[in-house]
């Protein structure tokens, strides 16, 4: 697989650990204005710029591109954001407990993503991906990276230990407990060969950032007379993580109503689909099994392996959607359905059982993590994850390296 060094933007030294801030699809409008209400530097004032305007405006008006735009000249204006004089790579590491990647942050191109070289497994909804690409565009820069996983690679990993023994150019942590340390890889040729033999790269998060990315590539594409293939367009800014080191928690369900039945009445139709267990775990313990929080009180699913069905049907994922959210919640679709919110695991239990038991909500379910190995085979095989399927952490945070690309001809 292809990767390019790039000549970006990054934050001073001094400020990186105001500037880096959560990815803009982790936090709500309201959790960003929290977050960077105090600090002027946060890069949430760039990806999420509604932030900016008065309480309840629209986050997709063209106001709050432009805000984005005005904060992110500002930001280089006054050199919060300075620009690398050659060329380079870095080294990503995060370390969240006991949990330890390292990844590296590079340009990868358009082309392999429109190839099918950069595997998706989950589709884009058209409203999210159309607002990222106006954002991208306005901009004409990826201010967060795209997390890509490739399937381990020993003599990179021998690259990243040699790069991790000298002073990392960053080192801080983050109000989640999590370290972040960045190294300048200022011979990026080494890495760039290494990576030429990788067969693939499988996006891990970031589809709508993805998707966004290629389409302003397209669309600078075409409007360009004298477009050679080299321009900057037509690559996007992206992290590489070996899949082997790679945390990914739940990613759970809630649903507001019953669709019209009580929870003796779901409770029945359930028992017809998979075992069910009263005072079950709130956590599933292994791949098969679901936990559903409803009327008060825990119960344990287990389904009945079917043995025929390809990689992604086999998911618990697809069990519930197929087995009880479409048949008895009447949720055919969840990625436009607004009855049913998602709920990644590190926000823990009390994120399903709280607004259940204050009525904001009617069930949860807990799912079991998906492994990277289901992942990727499902990618291979060119098949799709019901949405939401699985939730990374520690996520990577915006505004370390930015890529910046040629403005749109006027």
């Amino acid at each position: 697989m292809r990767i390019r060094a790039f000549q970006g933007l990054r934050p001073r030294e001094d400020v990186v650990e105001r500037v880096a801030s959560l990815p803009y699809d982790v936090v709500t409008t309201e959790e960003a204005r929290e977050l960077a209400s105090a600090n002027p530097l946060s890069m949430l004032h760039v990806v999420r710029p509604e932030i900016d305007l008065p309480i309840g405006s629209d986050p997709y008006s063209n106001e709050a591109y432009a805000r984005a735009v005005e904060n992110f000249r500002r930001m280089q204006g006054e050199e919060v954001l300075v620009r690398e004089t050659e060329p380079v790579l870095y080294l990503y590491e995060q370390v969240m407990g006991s949990h330890r990647q390292r990844g590296i942050a590079a340009l990868c191109f358009v082309e392999d993503y429109e190839d099918d070289r950069i595997k998706k497994h989950e589709k884009t909804r058209r409203d999210k991906e159309d607002d990222r690409t106006r954002l991208t565009s306005d901009l004409s820069a990826n201010p967060g990276p795209v997390f890509l996983a490739y399937r381990d690679r020993p003599e990179i990993d021998r690259l990243v230990e040699g790069i991790a023994r000298d002073e990392p150019l960053v080192d801080f942590v983050t109000p989640d407990a999590v370290t972040h340390r960045v190294w300048r890889i200022s011979d990026p040729a080494p890495f760039v060969d290494a990576f030429q033999p990788v067969p693939s790269f499988y996006v891990a998060d970031g589809h709508h950032r993805a998707a966004s990315a290629a389409r302003v590539g397209k669309e600078r594409a075409a409007a360009n007379p004298r477009h050679t293939g080299e321009e900057d367009y037509n690559a996007f800014l992206c992290v590489l993580f070996p899949g082997s080191q790679l945390n990914i928690l739940p990613y759970n369900r809630l649903v507001l109503d019953l669709n019209g039945l009580t929870p003796e009445a779901l409770l029945a139709r359930v028992r017809t689909v998979a075992e069910v267990e009263a005072n079950g775990p709130p956590q599933p313990h292994r791949t098969g099994e679901i936990s559903m929080y409803l009327d008060g009180a825990w119960y344990r699913l287990r389904f009945r392996p079917d043995d025929g069905l390809d990689p992604a049907a086999r998911l618990d994922v697809s069990l519930l959607q197929e087995s009880i959210l479409a048949p008895f919640l009447n949720i055919a679709d969840p990625r436009t359905s607004e009855r049913i919110t998602f709920v990644g695991g590190i926000r823990g239990v009390e994120a399903l059982t709280g607004p259940v038991d204050a009525g904001k909500a009617a069930v949860a379910f807990a799912m079991h993590p998906v492994a990277i190995d289901e992942l990727m085979s499902i990618a291979d095989a060119n098949q799709i994850m019901p949405p939401k399927s699985t939730w990374f952490e520690p996520k990577l945070r915006s505004g370390l390296f930015i890529h910046t690309f040629e403005p749109a001809a006027e």
